[in-house]
């Protein structure tokens, strides 16, 4: 068979477990993406102001803040594979409720409710992931799975066309978001064939020997607590940036450029093939000059991208071949999160880092894209959008330059080192059947 990079170095459970991380996020992709497609439609239905809109957003971000750090907390105290059921089962479950809904305020508490079940899942599933493959691999197994991201935005632009062909706009929105149930039959997998983290269950097993784990506040103390504001400050201009795109591109790509929907998903085709892209190239870089220095040289890619998509006079053909690069960008910085903040922490509070990292950035970053709406009122939309994705991604780069260098480290010798004083021995980093 012909070898795929290191995809054929990986043993049973590190592929069953990196396909489970794949498709949960994948298929959660699909479900938040179907609301950035809807918007028009949304806007047009019901009656929703472009602010209004931002607000949607920003309760999904701010749910998926609360969530990111929950989930994080319970899957240090109940199991990784655990709780990544249940928060796959959220989002499908309030996707699909999202259909029924008819006014502003109820769209507003399912989507905070998606957005739980979104940021846990993510924040799981990244230490999940970290935990399972080996140092030498992690970045680029771990950043990889972020480009399910573009493969779950591919079935939500592809489902577009068909159900606006096949649907009224009132009722075509509605059909969209109850399809968002199909992510539900992914638990099933999960529960028969995917194992928890080895380096988990040692500690879990520690405890049962006495060992008292650390509160979740730890993180915010000692040495953890300069780790956690940079990785928190990171996050929050990266999501910031890339939320302003995500919620804001197929409407700025139909109203502000006037395509219609057939010619605005061929843009986001291209966006979408980038992101495809990016996590596999974060994930290549990282391993070779380290996670920070990634970090930075993305940042700076994607400033500069931005900058010209939305604030400089070019043609539609340039805009074509920009939108790839957005997305690879914008692949390459959120893929690089997953396996840098799993590396920050120990094992008995690394989820619960993990989580607050990604869910504080999501949830502070929810704030841009309601910016934008904001803004809009009294700017372009391409010029508002482009004024608060540099912004962030500027906050971004100079909180990447405080973070640690964490490349390669070994987040079982992390997990053991708590766990030393009570005479646990060591064994070789990997995964365990639960």
């Amino acid at each position: 068979m012909m070898k795929l990079g290191w995809y054929h170095t990986l043993d049973q459970t590190e592929r069953r477990t990196y396909w489970a991380c794949f498709a949960g996020f994948g298929l959660d992709a699909m479900d938040t993406t179907i609301y950035a497609l809807v918007i028009p439609a949304l806007i047009a239905t019901l009656g929703l102001t472009q602010a209004e809109a931002g607000y949607l957003a920003t309760a999904s971000l701010a749910g998926a803040a609360v969530g990111g750090w929950a989930a994080g907390i319970l899957a240090d105290r109940i199991g990784r594979v655990r709780i990544l059921q249940l928060t796959i089962l959220m989002v499908a479950g309030f996707t699909c409720l999202a259909a029924f809904m008819n006014a502003f305020w109820s769209l507003a508490l399912v989507r905070f409710l998606q957005g739980l079940g979104y940021g846990g899942e993510a924040a799981v599933g990244g230490v999940l992931i970290s935990e399972v493959i080996r140092p030498s691999l992690r970045g680029r197994v771990a950043a990889s799975v972020q480009s399910s991201y573009a493969v779950g935005y591919a079935i939500s632009v592809g489902l577009l066309p068909v159900i606006a062909a096949s649907f009224s706009e009132a009722m075509g929105w509605r059909v969209f978001f109850a399809l968002g149930i199909i992510p539900a039959g992914l638990v099933f997998f999960i529960r028969r064939l995917v194992p928890e983290s080895g380096i988990y269950a040692e500690a879990k097993a520690a405890r049962r020997d006495g060992a008292v784990p650390p509160p979740f506040w730890t993180i915010f103390t000692g040495r953890h607590l300069r780790r956690t504001a940079a990785a928190a400050i990171m996050s929050t201009g990266i999501f910031g940036g890339a939320y302003v795109m995500i919620t804001w591109l197929p409407t700025y790509l139909r109203t502000a450029l006037g395509l219609s929907i057939k010619s605005s998903t061929g843009y986001l085709a291209m966006n979408i093939l980038g992101s495809l892209v990016g996590p596999l190239l974060y994930g290549w870089l990282s391993d070779r000059i380290g996670r920070r220095k990634a970090f930075m040289t993305f940042l700076v890619l994607q400033s500069g991208n931005v900058g010209i998509l939305l604030l400089a006079p070019i043609g539609l053909g340039t805009t074509i071949v920009l939108s790839f690069f957005l997305g690879a960008f914008q692949g390459a910085l959120a893929s690089g999160m997953l396996p840098t903040f799993a590396e920050l922490f120990p094992t008995s509070i690394r989820a619960s880092g993990q989580g607050f990292c990604l869910g504080g950035g999501r949830g502070f970053g929810s704030v841009v894209p309601a910016t934008v709406g904001i803004l809009s009122a009294s700017l372009p939309l391409g010029t508002a959008m482009g004024l608060c994705a540099l912004c962030a991604y500027g906050v971004a780069f100079c909180a990447a330059l405080l973070m640690p260098e964490t490349a390669g480290v070994d987040l079982h010798e992390q997990g053991s080192g708590q766990t030393a004083a009570i005479g646990q021995g060591e064994r070789p980093a990997g995964v365990v059947s639960a």
